[in-house]
């Protein structure tokens, strides 16, 4: 029986000196061992709402863990709990194991994709600690001490936490066990020890002392599960899991699984990238993508990926967000591809509409019907088809799309003139301005709301770019209706696409500026000022040879387009270019830079696609290097990175980027 809270539980198994299981040491994960510490995980949290660090995560978790950033502070950082208030930090240790009598003089730490390790050293001991998670519910956390010296060594060890940082958590205790409630969460905590509670006052707790004596070369092995566990799973079969796994087996089973994606990415590349940098950004890219991977909880019936966790308000699941998403992960994992799909799609409704942004918690914030995104779903199911060849998704999806598709034209053709306008479904000018994905972009400065009919509002202009992806969405729609058998429906997208090909070509290019531009309602203006969205045309194969060599060569201007990143969202010569004060009015979003790439080698211009991945990729802060997060947006001239960290469309368009296709 379901209940209304989420069940948090931590099992810590104790393990006796010298029963580890163990696994044979192969070399088959090279690419996991070769591109590791691809991120900084350092952080030793003092507030709750401490972002000052990343996090790692896997598997679908709703937790994540760091590395202390003190030498001498063993365990790991967390966990941070994404079960409340946009994610809080638990503790800076929640179930930290003490070493009387030692002083560490050493640490390392390495980050995986597939686990964290770190060793701490001291004159007689050598502390390995190992966190890898074993599914979107449990982490096992496997500490061995090590005589090091040579001779015997009496010590003696317990467990405790350090001050909760989330002040609604409540610890108590009874036997072997402490209790964690929240006021601010319906989510359980239970922290399970093989050894008595000592002491548990004032929301802290320790464990009972145990003596250990180690001879030379000797080891000792503890091995603890933490498990955090929606209503919606079975916590019996989970603990049933817990005691049967272990923990080098499990560790295997993650560095296969993990090298089997990264090989799928690296191995998959163009080939004039190559190069070893390029492989270390696809494994980055698919780290950053499992860090903000969650499974069905709450609201959210499918697994899907956050924009970012690590900022506050991503903490949901966006409709355009999804699908690009998709794209990106089905060149490694088609199921989840298809489940991020379907995510959005259980938020459809009646008339077609698929709302804007969703959320597993609606106390913390509603769902966003207000608006829709750009119609990108039915290319993201064409690629994810040809990964998956997955007939079976087409057809659950098929209808789906259809309605959306229809959508557009029954709530967003203001004139129906076969040419459709962002809007809102409330009448309000964000809400529309929203719809777009470009929020503030300067093409909406002057912009108003029209009503079309109860519920659907338009504004007063069309947009290159919304008439270009629905274009493209005929196209794609075609394809899969002949996936399903639906010959007419093949017929009718294919004859509206080349209607729509044609409008799209005499109404919205400017041949004097060399550029697609928005109009006004009646298409008799242009709404000047180069953006991104001039080169959706390419992108979606929408323009004729002639224009689409003219876009090619503003874009390929330093002056406008070709900056230290390349492809920004509007033109760098333009009198509202801000990229530090606009969000959209000048920094280099990656999803934009990828779209105008794509769209250069739709119309052979190879050399120039090539010649922009590089300085993207190189002119972007941190992108190449060990560390720093892949970030929301960057600014095009002096390519810092803006905004969010750890963002995961930028991440998969980055794949999409060096990927063949």
């Amino acid at each position: 029986m379901n209940k209304l809270i989420t069940i948090i539980s931590i099992l810590v198994l104790a393990t006796s000196c010298n029963t580890k299981t163990s696994v044979k040491e192969t070399n088959s994960f090279k690419l996991v061992e070769t591109y590791n510490n691809l991120l900084d995980y350092t952080i030793s949290p003092k507030k709750k709402f401490d972002k000052n660090g990343l996090m790692y995560s896997d598997q679908g978790a709703w937790f994540a863990y760091s590395f202390p950033s003190s030498n001498d502070q063993t365990g790991f950082s967390g966990p941070f709990l994404m079960t409340q208030q946009n994610g809080v930090w638990s503790s800076e240790h929640l179930a930290l194991l003490e070493i009387e009598n030692q002083q560490w003089n050493h640490h390392t730490t390495t980050s995986y994709n597939s686990h964290l390790e770190q060793i701490f050293t001291s004159k007689d001991l050598q502390l390995t600690q190992k966190l890898v998670f074993s599914s979107g519910h449990t982490a096992f956390i496997q500490s061995e001490i090590k005589n090091i010296s040579r001779e015997d060594v009496s010590t003696k060890y317990y467990w405790k936490n350090t001050p909760i940082l989330g002040d609604s958590l409540t610890l108590s205790s009874s036997a072997k066990e402490i209790k964690i409630t929240s006021t601010k969460t319906n989510a359980i905590g239970y922290l399970k020890f093989p050894d008595n509670i000592k002491s548990c006052n004032n929301n802290q707790y320790q464990t009972e002392s145990k003596q250990i004596n180690l001879a030379p070369n000797e080891t000792k092995t503890i091995t603890i599960s933490q498990t955090f566990i929606f209503p919606e799973y079975s916590w019996e079969k989970e603990q049933q899991k817990i005691t049967t796994t272990s923990f080098d087996k499990l560790l295997h089973e993650r560095q296969q699984e993990k090298e089997k994606q990264l090989a799928a990415l690296i191995n998959n590349r163009k080939s004039q990238f190559n190069d070893s940098i390029y492989a270390q950004v696809l494994a980055k890219t698919h780290l950053t993508l499992q860090n903000n991977w969650c499974i069905p909880a709450g609201e959210i019936k499918h697994e899907g990926l956050f924009p970012s966790y690590h900022y506050v308000w991503f903490n949901g699941f966006w409709s355009w967000d999804s699908w690009k998403h998709s794209v990106g992960l089905a060149y490694y994992d088609t199921d989840l591809a298809q489940k991020q799909i379907k995510l959005m799609f259980d938020f459809q409704n009646e008339d077609g509409f698929v709302a804007d942004c969703v959320y597993r918690d609606t106390s913390i914030e509603a769902h966003n019907y207000r608006d829709t995104k750009p119609p990108l779903a039915a290319w993201s199911v064409v690629k994810v088809f040809e990964k998956s060849k997955d007939t079976a998704f087409v057809k659950y999806m098929y209808p789906k799309l259809k309605k959306y598709h229809q959508w557009w034209y029954s709530k967003r053709d203001h004139d129906q003139d076969g040419l459709c306008e962002y809007g809102s479904t409330d009448g309000s000018l964000v809400a529309a301005k929203w719809e777009s994905g470009m929020d503030n972009a300067i093409r909406f400065d002057n912009s108003k709301i029209l009503k079309n009919s109860e519920g659907a509002y338009s504004l007063n202009q069309e947009s290159v770019d919304l008439n270009a992806y629905l274009y493209a969405e005929k196209l794609f729609l075609a394809t899969l209706a002949n996936i399903v058998n639906k010959t007419a429906d093949v017929k009718q997208y294919q004859e509206e696409a080349k209607t729509l090909k044609d409008k799209i070509q005499k109404q919205f290019y400017d041949q004097n500026d060399g550029w697609f531009y928005d109009t006004n309602i009646e298409g008799t203006d242009f709404i000047k000022g180069e953006g991104s969205e001039g080169w959706t045309a390419l992108w979606a194969n929408a323009a004729n040879a002639k224009q689409a060599e003219a876009v090619k060569n503003n874009m390929m201007k330093p002056s406008k387009f070709f900056t230290k990143v390349p492809f920004q969202t509007m033109s760098a010569d333009h009198e509202k270019f801000d990229p530090l004060k606009g969000y959209w009015r000048g920094p280099n979003w990656l999803d934009q830079a990828y779209f105008g790439i794509k769209g250069l080698r739709n119309y052979g211009f190879n050399s120039e696609a090539d010649k922009a991945t590089i300085q993207i990729l190189k002119g972007a802060e941190g992108v190449l290097e060990k560390g720093p997060a892949i970030r929301e947006n960057y600014h095009p001239l002096t390519g810092k990175g803006l905004h969010a960290h750890n963002f995961s469309w930028s991440a998969a368009h980055i794949i999409m980027m060096l990927q063949n296709n």
